[in-house]
């Protein structure tokens, strides 16, 4: 069953109960999946850059956006309009697809993994995952990695509060850890 018809046949009903909502359009969704990547590293070699371009491409079957530095920094080095990260934007299908590969190959392939912290939302909604390498995601090949990088992967909700996206996020399959 793919995840948005999860989603459509379980989530809905069971968080519109939940919450004593009116009718399906209230029931909190998933609007986008942000990847981001910090490429400092490509001060000291450009062909960083290109790799993490390429995996990020791997992964989120999309290519990814530079983000510039807005202004100078002396302290970091870093001058105004340098790529300083790459990002990804998903929405629908694509979106989806990375939800499931997240949830049921990624998060598996974590080293001691033993759930993902209900503490990682940001008040209204959002939540953020962190990883410190891109090898659990399973199109990076181990023998191909040059280069390993971190990145952060942040899921962004329309419900409003930190309660009903953990709610959402649950009912999806989310594996959270009881504390």
């Amino acid at each position: 069953m793919s995840f948005k018809t999860v989603y459509k046949e379980k989530t809905v009903p069971g968080l519109r109960k939940a919450f004593s909502l009116d009718n399906d359009m209230a029931v909190p969704r998933i609007e986008k999946v942000v990847v981001n990547v910090g490429v400092g590293k490509t001060l000291k070699d450009p062909k960083f850059l290109d790799a993490v371009i390429e995996d990020l491409k791997r992964i989120t079957g999309q290519l990814p956006v530079k983000t510039l530095a807005k202004k100078s920094v002396a302290g970091f080095k870093i001058r105004e309009n340098q790529v300083v990260g790459l990002m990804v934007t998903l929405r629908g299908a694509r979106m989806y697809d990375f939800l499931e590969k997240l949830i049921k190959v990624a998060l598996p392939r974590v080293r001691d993994f033993k759930g993902l912290s209900p503490d990682s939302f940001d008040g209204k909604g959002n939540y953020s995952i962190g990883f410190r390498e891109q090898i659990v995601f399973p199109e990076t090949l181990r023998e191909h990695i040059e280069y390993t990088f971190g990145l952060e992967v942040n899921i962004q909700t329309n419900a409003g509060d930190d309660k009903k996206a953990l709610a959402l996020l649950k009912s999806l399959g989310f594996p959270f850890r009881e504390d």
